[in-house]
């Protein structure tokens, strides 16, 4: 990787940590839905001026349905899930939930488009869901007072992302990574837009608020999709994704920062086991002792 790829990837790991940080000032004073209708509204406007300036934006009429799909799972489902988790948990333990997105991504793929499993990709799930409960061992209470369901919340938007990345693969393979990226903001916006009216706040929002959504919708999204999608075209997928594992350190300093949030010795060693299960799952660590599952119980188990 270049000096130019490595600070891209620092500051998109800035930026998408910064997301969590822009949801807990939000989302108390919006809701989740109607932040993230604005949210995805503004990077909605912002990205097709990008497409726009580029002279693509044919290709958002050619694949409608497919790029609504995407920006119901990808955006405005998990968006809302995460911002509801961040009404009660803080922006690091919530970018810490967000890291197993590439556990759940490599679980959907295996089990829907087939891919094939590696021993260590197995260990590295078993891992992953190791992190998840230290980190959340004594937090997975249902109660009206507990966190419990923002816990739970915050997982199921890693499934989504999970669920919209293969999506992705199966139906839009070969087109624009940018114009994926724009159309499933604008269908987002628009699935999400009645909803958003019918929540919208009575009450009015302070300047702090409506400053967050703006950073969020265009840093943390519009700007951090098109830096994405660059690492993706410069270093390939696979280093792209490592960008998952800078996010919670910027999400835990930017909380610490702005709102005083504290790294409990809980979210520390969960965040750690959580990440190294991610690393091996995901093969961005690659051991050098290799076993690999056999083709029979590969297949033995995809019959299940």
């Amino acid at each position: 990787m270049k000096r130019r790829d490595f600070f891209e990837l620092f500051l998109l790991a800035a930026l998408w940590g910064g997301s969590f940080l822009f949801m807990r000032i939000a989302a108390p004073e919006f809701g989740p839905i109607a932040l993230v209708e604005l949210r995805v509204g503004v990077a909605a406007v912002f990205l097709v001026v990008v497409l726009s300036l580029r002279g693509n934006v044919a290709v958002l009429r050619q694949h409608v349905v497919p790029m609504t799909v995407v920006g119901l799972i990808n955006s405005a489902v998990p968006f809302c899930l995460l911002a509801y988790a961040t009404l009660s948990i803080t922006a690091g333990f919530a970018s810490i939930l967000n890291a197993t997105t590439p556990m759940w991504g490599a679980i959907v793929a295996w089990l829907w488009l087939r891919d094939r499993l590696t021993f260590w990709r197995v260990v590295g799930l078993v891992v992953g869901f190791a992190g998840i409960v230290v980190l959340t061992w004594d937090k997975a209470s249902f109660k009206a007072d507990s966190s419990g369901l923002a816990i739970l919340a915050g997982l199921t938007a890693t499934l989504f992302y999970g669920l919209a990345a293969s999506y992705t693969k199966k139906q839009l393979t070969g087109v624009d990574p940018l114009a994926i990226a724009t159309g499933s903001q604008v269908g987002a916006a628009i699935v999400l837009l009645p909803l958003a009216l019918l929540t919208w706040p009575t009450h009015q929002v302070s300047s702090a608020a409506w400053l967050s959504v703006l950073v969020m919708g265009v840093a943390s999204t519009g700007v951090a999709y098109i830096l994405f999608f660059r690492l993706i075209a410069n270093v390939g997928p696979a280093r792209a994704i490592t960008v998952t594992f800078l996010v919670p350190i910027f999400a835990v300093l930017w909380g610490a920062v702005a709102l005083d949030e504290k790294l409990t010795v809980q979210m520390f060693l969960g965040g750690i086991i959580v990440l190294a299960g991610t690393a091996l799952s995901t093969g961005a660590i690659k051991p050098k002792f290799r076993v690999t599952i056999p083709d029979k119980l590969q297949s033995n188990e995809n019959n299940k």
